[in-house]
Parts: C-alpha cells; structure tokens; sequence
C-alpha cells in the first residue's frame, strides 16, 4: 500500500524587533518608496544576540508541533533546513532537539539557502515513506541579517529573520507532498554568497577588513534564473504528479522580491490572486521564507483540507525547487 508524509502541523516564528524601511533611511541612502518600489518590502524582522537560529527553530516547531497534537516524544527525526546556523558543529538541529525536550530523533541539517525547505520537504517525505520516519519535525529558519553590510542597501534592504516549521506523519491517504523537482547550477555558486568563514577562505582580519564575511549577490543574473529555475521546477513538479497549473488552489513561492514573484506568475500564466505574498512584512528570510508562508496562508484559511498546494523556490547555490502538496491530515479528511 502506498504511503505518504502528511503535514499534520504548521507554525511560525519572528525575533522581537522590527525594522521598518523609514529606520533604514535614516543611517543610508534610502527611503522607504525606493525599498518597496524595487522589493514590495514594507519591514522586516531583525534577530537580536539572545536569539539564535535554534531558538527561533525551536519556537516554530513548538508551534507545529502542538497544531499537530504531537508530543515531543513522538518525533523521531528533526530535520532544520538553514545556512546559518548557531556553530559550524554541531548541527543546529541538535539544539532544537535539546530546546523541545524531544529525548531520541535522528537529527540534522539541510543548507540550500533559500531552496532549504523545499529541499527538506523532499527529503523528509522520502524519510516518511521509507519508513524510517514516522512523525518528523522540518524547521526552515535563517538569521540572515547577521551576514548583511548594513551600509550596502542593495542587500540590507532585502532580508529578514524568522523560522516556518511543519510535521510530516505517515499517513495512508494520499496527502503531503505528491511530488517534486529540486536542481541546481553549481556554476552560479558566486552570484550570491559569502566568502570568508569557511575552509576555502577561513576568516582573517584582512578579509574580514574587506567585508568578506557579508553576503553579495548579483541581483540582475539571479533575477534571470530564479525566475527561470522556478518556472521549469514548477512545471515538472505538476507534470510528475499529474496535475495541471489550474488545479492548484494556491502558489506559495519564496518570498524575496515581488518582481521576481510577477515574473513567475506571468511566465505560468497565473493570477497574481492565486499566488501568496507576505514579503511585505518579512522581507526575505531565506530557508524561513516558504514555510512562514504556508503556515500563515493555512491560519488565514487560504488553504483548506483537500487542497493542492504549489511550492517553488530558489536560492544560492544556485538551487532550485518546487513541490506539489495535497493539503490536510488524516484525521482533517477522516
């Protein structure tokens, strides 16, 4: 018989502090018309020292969890999809592990920038129908604004922090996720990136002088191929599964510049209206972006049990993904 990972849970977490676009203005050469005119970003959640990427995870998969109706001890695999996380080892799923109280579960982290979660999704549902999993806790967190040149508006402007978790349970009824794509381009590696800090260039006071440690991006060449690996992951998701674009009741696309969105939804043919947007809000939060979306499209009840769901994002790397869901829990369908 076939099986399947429904998402039986969903929540969301953002640190304290706002930062609006008039804050900004007043330390560089910006205005709140040129930040949302370009981006669609209106403000942004910015992490404070005392909120670590495994805090922020935490909180969120304590709200999935709970949505579920799953105990702590009831997980057995947490998978946190970042690229940013609290140490270079050891993984930051460990410490979400510790922060939930959960006693045993096989953890670890997944890095594909902003593609994380999609990523996650594909990998813990395999988890889920394997076998091997039964009820699996995804975080997709990021604190991106600790890697951001806050003199370089062309990349402050851009990101925000936060974390998205889901549950993935067994389920026999054919829910979750129904298919996907992911790919990347490994050629694309340095359109967005940061240098310093790793094994290639470990952090020195000169590279760290020269701003090494920030992130950069070539915003005109990623636009081309995000727009590009969106669309061409999406359609073979929908073809994998079976489905058509007018099928899907919803489009939950990475959440980093609305023109980018536009662009995917024109290149679908898809109304804008059947695409959700909160990037408003939150800016881009990477690996957060997708799931904080999802769980506040299901609390809006802009997806209902029953429905297909269309994911589809892309990040550095570069990496691509999209994934068709079939939205609800068991119980949710009876």
């Amino acid at each position: 018989m076939p099986r399947y990972a429904a998402i039986t849970g969903w929540g969301l977490a953002v640190p304290r502090r706002v930062v609006t676009n008039a804050e900004l203005a007043r330390q560089m050469d910006t205005s709140d018309e040129w930040i949302q005119s370009r981006t669609g970003i209106a403000q942004r959640y910015v992490a404070s020292a005392d909120e670590p990427t495994s805090m922020l995870a935490a909180a969120a998969g304590r709200h999935a969890l709970a949505q579920a109706g799953v105990l702590p001890a009831d997980v057995d695999t947490i998978i946190v999809a970042t690229c940013t996380p609290d140490r270079p080892f050891p993984a930051t799923a460990c410490s979400v592990q510790r922060l939930l109280e959960i006693p045993r579960a096989g953890a670890f982290d997944l890095a594909a920038a902003c593609s994380g979660f999609v990523y996650g999704l594909s990998v813990g549902s395999s988890l889920v129908q394997s076998g091997m999993s039964r009820t699996l806790l995804l975080v997709g967190a990021d604190i991106f604004t600790h890697l951001i040149n806050w003199q370089d508006r062309n990349t402050s402007v851009l990101f925000g922090d936060g974390a998205g978790a889901v549950v993935l349970q067994a389920s026999e009824q054919p829910l979750g996720l129904l298919a996907s794509n992911v790919g990347s381009w490994g050629d694309g590696e340095t359109m967005m990136a940061v240098d310093a800090g790793g094994t290639l260039l470990p952090a020195t006071p000169e590279l760290l002088a020269q701003g090494r440690q920030y992130v950069y991006m070539n915003g005109r060449e990623i636009f081309k191929h995000a727009v590009r690996g969106m669309c061409e992951s999406s359609e073979r998701a929908l073809a994998d599964a079976g489905i058509t674009l007018d099928e899907i009741t919803l489009v939950v696309p990475h959440q980093a510049n609305v023109r980018i969105i536009e662009a995917v939804a024109k290149r679908l043919g898809l109304p804008m209206e059947r695409c959700f947007v909160n990037l408003d809000r939150y800016g881009n939060t990477s690996a957060a972006s997708v799931p904080i979306a999802l769980s506040e499209a299901a609390q809006q009840g802009r997806i209902v049990p029953g429905d297909l769901v269309l994911l589809t994002a892309f990040g550095g790397g570069l990496t691509w993904g999209s994934a068709v869901v079939r939205w609800g829990s068991p119980a949710a369908r009876g």
